[in-house]
């Protein structure tokens, strides 16, 4: 039994990706389609991808960072790529705490100068 492949275009829709960010991943070799004549065919390998890539840039990942990933994956197998990802989240999961703890410091300073501002209006 084959496997269901997705055109460009249902590959496009079934991740709700524009066609230039598609395009770019295959690029950027994160994707790599099975191709007959010009036309682009994604097999349950590239959409497991294409859910990885989208799942690290939800996350905040570069681009880079998830092609190791998933470069890590192919070399070393399963058990390899979850290790450097709990070493990987517990990067970003610091990163976004300190990108919180920012914002959270930029709210309470614009709150504070819209309240004096407030105030001064009588």
């Amino acid at each position: 039994m084959s496997e269901k492949r997705l055109s460009f275009r249902e590959m496009c829709e079934a991740f709700d990706v524009t066609p230039r960010t598609l395009r770019y991943y295959e690029y950027i070799e994160l994707l790599s389609p099975e191709r007959d004549g010009r036309a682009r065919w994604y097999g349950a390998r590239e959409c497991a991808r294409m859910t990885l890539i989208l799942r690290g840039r939800k996350f905040g990942f570069a681009l880079e960072d998830i092609r190791q990933w998933l470069l890590i994956y192919e070399r070393e197998g399963t058990e390899a790529q979850m290790r450097q990802w709990v070493v990987a989240a517990d990067r970003q999961l610091a990163q976004l705490a300190e990108q919180r703890a920012q914002i959270d410091e930029a709210i309470a300073e614009l709150r504070r100068l819209r309240d004096v501002t407030e105030a001064s209006l009588g």
